[in-house]
Order: C-alpha cells, then sequence, then structure tokens
C-alpha cells in the first residue's frame, strides 16, 4: 500500500500544529490542512496554564514563551496607566493567579507550601500568552521541523479502511495512514466520522473584543458583576468581555459591528459608553458537548473537535493542548511500529476524564454567573471561599490544570503525575533532557540502564543525581512528560521498571532490525 503521507492533521491552529510537531519529533510524516489562508486574528484564549507550559519548556520553547509575555506584561501596564491620574506611577503587575466565573483570585493567597504548586522550574510564573502568540510560535517550530502546513486547502471529506484514510481537499487527494481532526467546534472530520456528540445546550451570548471606545473610565476594570449580567474590562487597553443570559445568538456567523459590541457592554454594564472601532471581536455560547471516545478505527479528534464548551478559565486552548502532547507520541511510535498492543487506545482513557472534568467546570461557572437571586447568592459564598487561603489554593490548582494525573500501575507518589522538573548534579534540569521527544531515565547509580537495552531509539538514559531529591533511585518519564515508574534508594524492583517499559515503550529492539 502506497501513502503520501503517515498522518494528515485537519486543522492548521495551536492544537493542529502542536499535534503535528509532536508527530514529527516522534518520527512519523506529516501534512496539516488549514482551511484559512492565513493565521485568525480573532481575539480568543489569553493564558496557558502549567501542563502547557511544561509541554512547551520541555521541547525548548520558554525562552519564546518568556519574551511573548513580557510584550504581554506591557500592554497591561499601558492599561493601567490610562485608568491611573496623571504623574501616579504604575504599581508592578499582580502574579498571574486567574478567576472562577469572574470572581479574582489573588495570588497572595496561595498556599506557597503546597507539593502541587511546587517543583515546575524555570516553568513557573510564565502563562500570559495569547493564543495568536502560540500559534506564530508554533507555526516557526513547525517549519523547523520540515512540516508541510498547506493553508488555503479545506478538508472536504474522507474514505477510511482498515490500512488507511484518503482524504479529500478543495484541491488534490491524499493517502495516510492515519487522520486527525483539529478542525474545531465545528469539526468536519468529527461529522462525517460520525462520532456521538453529547452534551448541554447554551444559555448565554457573551461577547469578546479589542474595541476603541469613549467613556470607558465608566467602566470597572477587571471582572464586574451586574444585576443584568457580567462583563470584564482590561488588563489589555481596549479589551471588552460581555456576559449576557436569556438566549442565544440567532445566528453566530453574522458579523460583529461595533453597535452589537456597544449595546452589549451598556446593557451589562449600565455605562454610557460610545464604540467608535472594533478591532476584533467573537461572540460565543456555554455549548458544551464531548465526543464519546476520542478514536473510530482510523480516525481521531483533538482540542475542540473533541470537545467544546464555554472559555471561561482559559481551559480550552490548554485542554486541547494537552490532547496533543498525550496523543502526538502514542501515535507516533503507532506509526514506526514499536507501540505496544493498546497504547493507542490509552489516548482516550487517560483525556476523556480530564476533557469531562473541565466541562463540568465551566458549566459549574455558568451557574454562578446568572443574574438570579439563588446565583447571587451562591456566588457571595464562593467568594467570601476564595478570600481564604485555603479557597485560593483550591481554585488555583484546578485553574492552574496542576491536579492532572493518571491511573497508572504503582505506588510511588509521582507515577502518573508530571515529571518534576529536578536539577541536576551536572547543572542541567529534567526538561533538558525531553527537547528530542523520547522517554526517559533517570538513573543516578547508573545501575538501571542496562534494563534501558534496546530502547535508545525511543529512550535517552540520564545517569546523572538530583540534589533536590537525593534518595531517588530511578525515574521513568514518558514522552509526554509523565512518570511512567519511580522508585527511591532501597525499594528499586527491577520487574516493575522492565513491566513499566514494556507497557508503554514496547518490546526492545532486536540488535540489527529497526522499526520504520
Amino acid at each position: 500500500m502506497s501513502y503520501d503521507v503517515d498522518v494528515v492533521v485537519a486543522g492548521g491552529g495551536p492544537v493542529g500544529l502542536m499535534l503535528a510537531c509532536e508527530l514529527r519529533i516522534g518520527g512519523a510524516s506529516v501534512l496539516v490542512l488549514e482551511r484559512l489562508t492565513q493565521m485568525d486574528p480573532t481575539i480568543k484564549a489569553g493564558a496557558l496554564n502549567t501542563p502547557s507550559v511544561e509541554a512547551l519548556y520541555r521541547r525548548g520553547l520558554l525562552p519564546a514563551l518568556r519574551k511573548a509575555q513580557e510584550r504581554n506584561m506591557e500592554q497591561f501596564a499601558a492599561f493601567m496607566r490610562s485608568r491611573l491620574p496623571e504623574g501616579k506611577s504604575v504599581p508592578a503587575p499582580p502574579r498571574f493567579a486567574g478567576h472562577f466565573a469572574g470572581i479574582q483570585l489573588s495570588a497572595d493567597r496561595f498556599d506557597s507550601s503546597d507539593p502541587d504548586l511546587n517543583g515546575h522550574g524555570p516553568a513557573d510564573g510564565v502563562g500570559l500568552i495569547n493564543q495568536q502568540q502560540l500559534e506564530g510560535l508554533l507555526a516557526e517550530r513547525a517549519a523547523e521541523l520540515g512540516i508541510e502546513v498547506r493553508r488555503g486547502v479545506e478538508l472536504t471529506g474522507f474514505e477510511a479502511d482498515a490500512d488507511g484514510v484518503t482524504v479529500t481537499t478543495s484541491a488534490e487527494p491524499v493517502r495516510a495512514r492515519w487522520l486527525v481532526g483539529c478542525d474545531g467546534g465545528r469539526s468536519t472530520v468529527r461529522k462525517l466520522a460520525g462520532f456521538d456528540f453529547p452534551g448541554t445546550e447554551p444559555e448565554i451570548t457573551a461577547h469578546q473584543a479589542m474595541v476603541e471606545m469613549e467613556g470607558s473610565e465608566a467602566l470597572g476594570a477587571g471582572w464586574q458583576a451586574t444585576p443584568t449580567g457580567i462583563y470584564a474590562h482590561g488588563p489589555m487597553p481596549g479589551r471588552v468581555l460581555t456576559v449576557e443570559f436569556g438566549g442565544t445568538p440567532v445566528d453566530k456567523d453574522v458579523p460583529i459591528t461595533a453597535e452589537e459590541i456597544q449595546a452589549s457592554i451598556r446593557n451589562v454594564s449600565g455605562a454610557d459608553v460610545t464604540v467608535t472601532k472594533v478591532k476584533t471581536a467573537t461572540r460565543f455560547t456555554d455549548n458544551a458537548r464531548q465526543a464519546t471516545t476520542y478514536r473510530r478505527g482510523r480516525v481521531l479528534l483533538a482540542g475542540d473537535a473533541a470537545h467544546v464548551h464555554s472559555p471561561f478559565g482559559g481551559q480550552g486552548l490548554n485542554l486541547g493542548l494537552g490532547d496533543a502532547v498525550n496523543l502526538g507520541w502514542k501515535l507516533a511510535a503507532t506509526v514506526r511500529g514499536w507501540a505496544p498492543e493498546g497504547l493507542l487506545d490509552t489516548y482516550t482513557a487517560e483525556r476523556h476524564p480530564i476533557g469531562a472534568w473541565v466541562l463540568d467546570w465551566t458549566r459549574a461557572q455558568i451557574a454562578l454567573m446568572r443574574p438570579d437571586p439563588h446565583a447571587r447568592a451562591l456566588r457571595a459564598v464562593v467568594s467570601r471561599l476564595t478570600e481564604t487561603v485555603a479557597g485560593t489554593t483550591y481554585f488555583a490548582k484546578m485553574i492552574s490544570g496542576v491536579w492532572q494525573r493518571h491511573d497508572l500501575p504503582g505506588d510511588h507518589p509521582l507515577i502518573g503525575g508530571s515529571a518534576p522538573d529536578l536539577e541536576l548534579a551536572d547543572g542541567s534540569r529534567l526538561a533538558d533532557h525531553l527537547h528530542e521527544g523520547r522517554a526517559l531515565l533517570l538513573d543516578p547509580a547508573g545501575e538501571l540502564r542496562a534494563l534501558a537495552d534496546g530502547y535508545t531509539d525511543r529512550l535517552k538514559a540520564v545517569t546523572t543525581a538530583s540534589p533536590e531529591r537525593p534518595g531517588l533511585a530511578g525515574l521513568l518519564v514518558r514522552p509526554d512528560g509523565v512518570v511512567a515508574w519511580a522508585a527511591d534508594t532501597g525499594q528499586v524492583e527491577p520487574g516493575s521498571l522492565k513491566t513499566a517499559l514494556s507497557a508503554w515503550l514496547g518490546a526492545p529492539a532486536v540488535a540489527g532490525a529497526g522499526h520504520r
């Protein structure tokens, strides 16, 4: 059977590009199809959570993220200056803490001793990066890896069989081994493949926009609850978000006008603002749905194609990036022929529960945003909880994604969670050794690497101790940064490491043989 490419990724947004990069460093050939001729400038997500930043950091992209955040902090300072009396200095920006249903969290109330909020190394403090910045960064990364991205080419259909997928496009057809739909909430791939997509109906109409307006001094800064809904103003100059209850847009595809944004702001805030120019705008609802499985034969889904929900709390982009990182190495391993039986099915098993949690997290926020007396009474209770250290720490952990882990075999506390970014004795950090997308065996005493013979094409062994955890005897980290096996000094069981190696990396290569 002849193939043009191993994997076709439908959708060249951040999730599609992240997946393409993960597939490529895993050894699969990739073609990305994107119907838009250039990046969508519409205002979207504005922040990355801890798992997303860690994933990008593990691929060597942290310096670029820091530069993007610095530019955004400059815009934040400009917004603050515009609201201060002339001559008054701008205070230091608050640490990024997030919000729940528009209830702002204060980073000053974090429990800094909580172990889940520590151990993330240089990734700590990075996150204020918007979707367009991330997409641009990933597009550059894809180009460096030699990935072909065909812009202005739309997937129009496909035929899947036992051996692969023939994809029809607005240009020429493509034959691939696998197809992944990263083509958004209205996914063509999902619909044509027949994935079930159950969920709950929407009840809000929301707008987010970057505008020029007169009378903005009458708007409060940050999130504001009013008798008619919720709105947010800032943290960038001209950025507004409104939430109105009582129905959804008649036609979400009608172009958004200055008059529409102005009417929404006035209705929710009560302020007599005049919108003079719309730079970018979007309208959205709280439609919440999730595919019952993320795989049907040779077709898979990731990102909004697999799940949709309201964007409150910045979960959507991060959820999609997590899908891409989890799926990328598993699908690449399947393509190359070394994946153990059932590896690809662990994608749905691991990511579906996290997606379901996100949907419920966003539904809960809608309930607290409602302007009725019962919801506002509950909102007051939750607001008081966020004024406590325990309450803020709980919400911050949920929003930041540090709670995410998988139920993997083994009783060591590190197993199933994101690998801590340990500083090693040679001056490197754990993340530095994950840039190539291979698994990692940390073997401080050099006594375990013999068990990893035959895995050198998919695993890197590092025989350097970590002063931070002198009692750690060994650590097996999957290519996506998840700890698959760990043991402390005096508790190493070679059999359990062999089991973990075969469970996640398949059978060791035979001398003289190789994978495709």
